[in-house]
């Protein structure tokens, strides 16, 4: 016996004699009526619809906890393979090994708007999201032919080193130490730069991401006997999601605890009282007239380090993920346990990307063969 959807799922206020045209499905939705009618062959109707409503739940569940950059992500990145589809006049809904070499071939030619080529590693996102949206789409992608692209770019990109090309701008510069007592000096005595001083100390503090400080409520961040306590719920992992522990520092002009506190109390002093509640953002934005305007965004936060630093005259402007850089590099070279390091920024225990991290001035001094003859 085979059993239709329309069997499966039939509305008892339909019109069979009058069906109307028949409904068109994407491949994604023609893969899931083929799976109920399987489900219901083999379960029964009513057993058939239980499991079509456990996978609505799963699919509910995927994209509550999926982070709403990556989501970004794969729209970006699905809208650069309809370009390349779109200029190589091949299918959208058929991932081969050779469209998928062409796709990573053309990004690093002239995949860009502007007719440039894409860098390695934005190639290599776009790719892994194309791939993502194929699949939801219902289309095949193997293993194998993805690996093959993935390779394509690997050599492509030895190739631009080797011809002198480098592309992309790059990791990020580290913060450091001087950086910050500069940053500490050049904020001044207004709201604005507390609210500056406590959110470059504490970011550096506890690694933190642009997004992390914009995700934060007044009630997030706690008052210890020996600093503070942060709330991190932004994480996007289970080791990102964490509670971190800042000290009071030996020197108090770039104590992270001093500055926060001085900051919640000009707040208290100067704002309105809903902006000191445990409910309200932890770090506001404000006017250039003192007036609050909300909470601080991601990109908020990003330009706001970006201009602390360079009104602090830093030799590099730093970047929204200057500060997790700068724990993780700083650390290093204090002598931190790895481990530790790791706990504290929100990276899994021996990350290579908290590797990445670990910064080396100018190769001499950590150097794998200094001293060695």
């Amino acid at each position: 016996m085979t059993v239709t959807v329309e069997m499966a799922f039939a509305n008892d206020d339909a019109e069979p004699d009058n069906p109307g045209p028949p409904v068109r499905l994407d491949p994604a939705a023609a893969e899931r009526q083929a799976l109920i009618e399987r489900w219901a062959e083999r379960h029964g109707v009513d057993a058939a619809q239980r499991l079509a409503e456990a996978e609505d739940l799963a699919d509910a569940v995927a994209a509550e906890i999926t982070p709403e950059n990556t989501t970004d992500t794969y729209t970006k990145s699905w809208r650069v393979w309809i370009r390349f589809c779109a200029a190589t006049e091949l299918p959208e809904l058929e991932a081969t090994r050779g469209s998928l070499v062409a796709f990573v071939t053309w990004m690093l030619r002239e995949g860009r708007q502007t007719g440039k080529g894409y860098a390695p590693s934005s190639a290599s996102t776009h790719l892994a999201a194309a791939v993502v949206g194929l699949r939801q789409r219902g289309v095949t992608v193997s293993g194998d032919d993805q690996a093959a692209a993935r390779t394509a770019l690997e050599g492509l990109a030895v190739k631009l080193l080797q011809n002198g090309e480098r592309r992309g701008r790059g990791q990020a510069v580290g913060a450091d130490v001087d950086g910050l007592r500069a940053i500490a000096r050049a904020c001044p005595d207004t709201l604005t730069g507390d609210r500056d001083k406590a959110l470059t100390l504490t970011g550096f503090h506890y690694a933190s991401r642009s997004q992390d400080p914009a995700g934060l409520l007044g009630g997030d961040v706690t008052l210890h006997p020996r600093g503070l306590v942060i709330a991190v719920l932004t994480g996007k992992t289970k080791h990102s999601v964490r509670n971190a522990k800042i000290g009071y520092a030996d020197d108090p002009e770039i104590c992270p605890v001093r500055a926060w506190t001085a900051y919640r109390t000009r707040l208290a002093a100067e704002a309105e009282q809903r902006w000191s509640r445990p409910d309200a953002p932890a770090f506001v934005g404000i006017d250039r007239w003192g007036h609050i305007t909300g909470g601080m965004g991601p990109d908020s936060v990003t330009r706001a380090i970006k201009r602390i630093s360079d009104r602090a005259r830093v030799p590099v402007l730093w970047t929204g993920h200057s500060l997790r850089i700068g724990l993780a590099s700083v650390g290093r070279a204090k002598g931190k346990d790895a481990i530790a390091i790791a706990d504290q920024g929100g990276w899994a225990r021996h990350s290579r990307s908290m590797l990445i991290y670990w910064q080396r001035d100018d190769g001499w001094d950590d150097n794998a063969s200094a001293g060695l003859t």
